[in-house]
């Protein structure tokens, strides 16, 4: 990230913080901004206080850096499929020779023979578009869909014509064998993803069932301090690629650097009342 995206990025955090959370500091003084948010944290519900901060660091995102859309380059006149990087350098070459023949007006033998060069050249070229007009209709009734009733008639008349197989057989568990495909496929449904019955549990099952229904208990949790906060985004790679939410190391660094407080609350309280969000 360059300098001046850093200060933009700052700046556009600032103002997003500011008309999010509609808070009374007319955002000079970034501290004051920081403790308020932190006493509004441990005051309000969590779940859409992160939203927000996920909400503004993406449109923060946005508006710091430009995202440059792919300009599709239009090709002058009609384009075709079979025409190759080959055919366009052989249409180079014989119109450079097919100039350089026209431009020989002082030597007879020479314009001779510069035409007749031409006229090689131009005969080889031909040929190839020819050829490879031919093999781009070939592949295209082979790649199409059997919809398409030009690649049946092109399999009737190469006799490539062929009958599909199609498994539909399984044995079931009380030894019978299944007589079509949906039959087929609720029996390996009913093998692969077996319902989840509770009569059916094990000591282990039960335990794990347990323990998932059963409330963490963060009553004597020990709180995460601003210095172990500090030091383990401090500690990340700007150069690693970023997780699903697409913020990287060095945005999460900016980030902290503008709601020290803020950040550090937000993770004690995840943690004291059990709540983390999904992203």
């Amino acid at each position: 990230m360059k300098e001046d995206q850093h200060a933009d990025f700052q700046q556009n955090f600032r103002r997003q913080i500011l008309k999010n959370f509609e808070t009374d500091n007319n955002g000079e003084n970034i501290s004051e901004i920081d403790e308020g948010l932190a006493d509004k944290l441990t005051r309000q519900d969590l779940g859409p206080f992160v939203d927000g901060i996920e909400n503004i660091i993406k449109t923060t995102c946005n508006e710091t850096f430009k995202q440059y859309t792919s300009v599709k380059k239009h090709t002058k006149g009609k384009s075709v499929p079979w025409l190759s990087t080959e055919l366009t350098i052989m249409r180079k070459r014989t119109n450079a020779l097919r100039r350089r023949y026209q431009r020989t007006h002082n030597n007879e033998e020479l314009r001779s023979n510069r035409k007749h060069q031409y006229i090689e050249d131009k005969k080889r070229y031909q040929a190839a578009i020819r050829k490879e007009k031919t093999n781009s209709s070939k592949q295209h009734c082979t790649i199409t869909t059997p919809n398409n009733p030009w690649n049946e008639v092109y399999r009737l008349a190469a006799g490539k014509t062929r009958e599909t197989l199609t498994l539909t057989t399984l044995t079931k568990p009380d030894g019978s064998r299944t007589t079509n495909i949906d039959e087929t496929l609720q029996t390996m449904m009913d093998h692969l993803i077996p319902e989840d019955s509770t009569q059916d549990d094990t000591i282990q099952h039960k335990k794990a069932r347990r323990l998932a229904n059963q409330r963490i208990n963060t009553l004597n949790y020990q709180k995460f301090t601003l210095n172990e906060v500090t030091q383990t985004i401090d500690s990340f790679n700007p150069r690693n690629a970023p997780g699903p939410d697409g913020v990287t190391g060095e945005i999460l660094t900016l980030i902290f650097q503008n709601i020290p407080q803020t950040l550090t609350v937000m993770y004690n309280e995840c943690l004291k009342r059990g709540h983390f969000p999904a992203q």
